[in-house]
């Protein structure tokens, strides 16, 4: 097992609030008020099409793969000194539009993963083209994995047990299942052995779904470390590494856990 104990703590900031319809610059005028007064965090979480809102118009509200979202990030990041994360519609060739999360470094540097389970529901999988490989990214030696909404019904696709110290999600869950979301993810943390970290949004959207917020961070145990119910606002939890690695050391279930290949 890897020597945990000599990493720092991670520091997270849970940006969750309710979302204008198909209104990029008031979303990104909204979220830089939100975090105009953040410091000293190494982790930013924005919610899923935090920009647009959850919509099925993917050519409509869809951007370059550096529009202005992408560079709204970045400067973000930049002036944050800490990873900005947040998904939003990306057209990567004619007809192939993604739900696409952005991990934007301070450095100027990307990584992206895209949304490989598309809700049906609302026909997302119609108008969108699923991902097909897990990210998986470094900052300050912990090993992250981002997924997005969806993906958290999905406990193989969230599987990877010996090395993820991290698993988060960046979600538009509506109000009319916030159970599953707040059982599900007690489960993804146990399982994996690993904290986890999800963001929704709140407020109601143009077609009439709520969203309850519900944004918190759980450690290993499945115990909660943060929930911001239903407010908006930034929230701010910090991880520890050494309990992380204690815990495996103590419990180390991962040792029985199956092999397979994704």
């Amino acid at each position: 097992m890897r020597d945990l104990t000599t990493l720092a703590d991670l520091r997270l900031a849970i940006v969750q609030g309710p979302l204008q319809w198909h209104d990029v610059a008031a979303n990104l005028s909204y979220f830089s008020g939100l975090l105009a007064d953040v410091e000293s965090v190494d982790l930013v979480l924005l919610p899923e099409m935090f920009n647009t809102g959850f919509t099925m118009e993917s050519a409509a509200q869809a951007e370059p793969e550096m529009g202005v979202t992408t560079q709204w990030l970045l400067e973000q990041a930049q002036r944050l000194n800490a990873v900005v994360c947040g998904s939003l519609i990306v057209q990567v060739a004619p007809d192939d539009y993604r739900n696409r999360l952005i991990w934007a470094r301070p450095d100027g540097t990307l990584a992206h993963y895209d949304k490989r389970h598309l809700f049906r529901m609302a026909g997302e999988h119609q108008h969108f083209t699923a991902g097909a490989q897990q990210l998986q990214v470094e900052l300050k030696g912990w090993r992250i994995r981002p997924l997005i909404c969806y993906d958290l019904r999905f406990p193989v696709w969230s599987r990877d047990a010996q090395h993820t110290d991290l698993l988060f999600y960046l979600a538009s869950w509506p109000a009319a299942r916030r159970a599953a979301w707040n059982r599900l993810l007690p489960a993804r943390a146990i399982e994996n052995l690993c904290y986890v970290a999800a963001v929704n949004r709140t407020g109601t959207d143009q077609q009439g779904y709520a969203y309850s917020g519900d944004s918190q961070v759980l450690d290993f145990m499945g115990d909660t470390l943060l929930n911001a119910g239903d407010q908006a606002g930034v929230s701010y939890v910090s991880l520890q590494a050494d309990k992380l690695a204690q815990f495996k050391q103590r419990f180390p279930a991962y040792l029985d856990a199956d092999q397979f290949n994704l």
